[in-house]
């Protein structure tokens, strides 16, 4: 049973000091950016005007983003940080610019170990040093799904972390900081407020769950009412989809995928929301998480996906002249991917592409036959197979299983002569002799 002074006496005083943390931050038109509450609504201000969050998580193809409608990029660390810097500025693009600091848990690797966080700290501080006047800095978050437990073992990890957040809130008094966590957690959140006192916003790397995130936040806007951005959003994560026998997840089309993207903008997103200070799609940009194409709002040669357009139809009210190809489906030996598909090694097999319109043309496709992927901390590409693929160019093909026994995927790119992609996969599994 609880004793009767935690419950009469310590809970009511963290209950107030809580929402005395939620208390109303006044403007202040001396700072370069910063965040008010007007009329109940939380306001971002940036060089004296309101500024809304809208744009990619990634640091590349700026001009484009900007095209778009697209304001706002953002990093996960500080490698080439003046380089983005210069070139959002010559975009037109506002920065936000992450720190990259160790998961908690690594509480004798690094939090103990007095030379790291010194180390860490001085060099933190360099960066804020450097970087704080820079026009495209927008604001600095200070790690990235870091995780932030209650327990007093981890006291060291707060001790260092919200040190880094004073010395950036001393050195840069201009700009506010943040940090991300996945999804809304209300552990994360309470330990936070009791904790890390100092944050000016909160950040969820949202994927699936968006369709909670507005629920959670007024279910426990007794515990934090202050404001958010969203930092990662799109579509569902590969740990929110569907999975084959052999556990690797399932991809959707692009084409599928946009229709998600469009749904969770339109139907989920809380953009009336009165903390809600904008969003960033993910992931602006090229990226290997899964696979190459899991994520990838453009190819690594700058092709564009339908989400790109989506985006721009969604922020500013008109669609691109040109969208990318609609796919219907992928088939291989006429099964798709839920189907579990075996194959014998060496083995010739088919795959197929539907489009939702009569095809097309000038499109373009290729095929590749990739190993699955399953190290989710490697930006490398799979190894590519020689699969045997024929006819190369062409919605329809005969490829050959891989001889050695395993998960692999075959994948089709299908270009237009616009500049745009669609992306299809099928995962299938080589059963050894």
């Amino acid at each position: 049973m609880t004793p009767d002074y935690l419950r009469v006496y310590v809970f009511p005083l963290c209950i107030f000091l809580l929402l005395f943390c939620n208390c109303n931050k006044a403007a202040d038109p001396f700072r370069k950016v910063w965040v008010a509450r007007e009329n109940g609504k939380y306001i971002l201000y940036r060089n004296g005007a309101p500024f809304v969050v809208r744009g990619g998580s990634g640091f590349t193809h700026m001009a484009r983003l900007k095209a778009i409608g697209g304001n706002t990029i953002r990093t996960w660390d500080t490698v080439g940080l003046g380089a983005i810097l210069d070139e959002a500025a010559a975009n037109n693009l506002a920065v936000i610019a992450g720190f990259y600091v160790p998961e908690s848990k690594y509480l004798d690797y690094f939090y103990r170990n007095k030379e790291k966080v010194d180390s860490q700290y001085a060099a933190f501080r360099e960066t804020v040093r450097r970087y704080r006047s820079h026009p495209a800095l927008l604001m600095w978050c200070l790690g990235n799904e870091v995780d932030f437990p209650f327990k007093a073992r981890y006291n060291k990890f707060y001790d260092v972390y919200n040190g880094l957040l004073d010395m950036i809130h001393t050195e840069d008094p201009d700009h506010p900081v943040t940090t991300t966590m996945v999804n809304y957690q209300f552990r994360n959140v309470m330990n936070i407020q009791l904790k890390v006192p100092g944050l000016d916003i909160l950040s969820f790397n949202v994927f699936g769950d968006l369709k909670n995130l507005q629920r959670n936040l007024a279910s426990f806007n007794w515990l934090w009412n202050g404001p958010f951005l969203i930092t990662e959003w799109g579509i569902f994560s590969p740990q929110e989809s569907k999975r084959t026998a052999w556990g690797v997840p399932i991809e959707q089309t692009s084409t599928v995928k946009a229709w998600f993207y469009r749904d969770f903008y339109t139907s989920h997103l809380p953009v009336n929301n009165p903390r809600f200070l904008g969003a960033l799609t993910f992931y602006w940009g090229f990226k290997e998480e899964v696979t190459p194409t899991w994520y990838s709002v453009l190819d690594e040669n700058g092709a564009a996906t339908e989400i790109a357009g989506d985006m721009q139809t969604l922020w500013t009210g008109t669609a691109p002249r040109h969208r990318a190809p609609a796919l219907e489906e992928m088939l291989v030996n006429g099964k798709k991917a839920a189907d579990n598909i075996l194959m014998q090694p060496g083995v010739l097999q088919t795959a197929e592409i539907k489009l939702k319109m009569p095809v097309a043309k000038g499109l373009r496709v290729v095929w590749k036959v990739l190993d699955e992927d399953f190290d989710p901390h490697s930006n490398d590409l799979p190894v590519e197979r020689n699969a045997d693929i024929i006819p190369a160019d062409s919605f329809s093909v005969t490829f050959r299983a891989p001889t050695k026994e395993g998960p692999y995927r075959i994948y089709s790119w299908i270009y237009d002569a616009c500049g745009n992609v669609a992306t299809a996969n099928t995962p299938f599994y080589v059963v050894g002799q």
